[in-house]
Parts: C-alpha cells; sequence; structure tokens
C-alpha cells in the first residue's frame, strides 16, 4: 500500500512539474495557449504572471518529492502538507478559474491523500 501510495504521490509531484513547465517556460506556444484556454495576445500579456504561478507550482512539486525521499515521521508530515495544499489551491483554481482544476489537479491530490493516509 505505501508503494502505491508513494506513486501516487510522484504522480502528483510530476504533474506539478508538468505545469511549471506549462506555465514558466512554454507560456506563449500554442500547447500552453491550449491547455489553458488562452490567446496569443493574453499569453503575451500575462507572461510573467503565469511564471510566477509555475513557480509556486515548483514549490509544491519540491514539497512532494521532498515528502517521498525523506524519512518517516517528517516525509509523512510533508506529503500530508503538500497533497493538502494542492488540493486546496485546485479548488481555490477551480471556484475562480476553471472547474477542469477540480479534476487535473484536486481529484488526484485527494486521491493521493488518502492513499498516504491509509498507507501509515
Amino acid at each position: 500500500m505505501k508503494l502505491l501510495a508513494d506513486l501516487a504521490v510522484a504522480a502528483v509531484a510530476l504533474l506539478h512539474v508538468y505545469i511549471l513547465v506549462l506555465e514558466m517556460f512554454l507560456w506563449t506556444t500554442p500547447r500552453a495557449r491550449k491547455a489553458f484556454g488562452t490567446d496569443a495576445e493574453f499569453a503575451e500579456k500575462s507572461r510573467a504572471l503565469a511564471a510566477n504561478q509555475g513557480l509556486y507550482n515548483g514549490f509544491l512539486a519540491a514539497g512532494l518529492i521532498w515528502g517521498l525521499i525523506a524519512p518517516d515521521p517528517v516525509g509523512f508530515q510533508a506529503k500530508v502538507f503538500f497533497l493538502a495544499c494542492v488540493a486546496v489551491a485546485g479548488l481555490y483554481g477551480a471556484a475562480t478559474a476553471s472547474r477542469k482544476i477540480l479534476f487535473v489537479q484536486t481529484v488526484p491530490a485527494l486521491i493521493s491523500l488518502a492513499l498516504v493516509l491509509l498507507a501509515r
């Protein structure tokens, strides 16, 4: 069960690394514009803001990776804390930006959190 939980945490971390790359480095590309539903003009004007958001997603990924490599109890605590942060951020994003975020970010974080708690 711990292996399954850790794989789920790793998947959420990788998702946030991918979001970091999209927001920090690929924001104005067609791929990122399609993913976030923006046009070229908006993407260019919001480039710095997106990079800032990407950095925050990187911090979430770093925290999850820390949780995976740190020994318990610190590893467990880090996983719980950062998965909760991802879930809350996803809820806020779903309420304010796009409902899609609920399924892309919040649901995987909550499933991973449940697995981490059950594996304890």
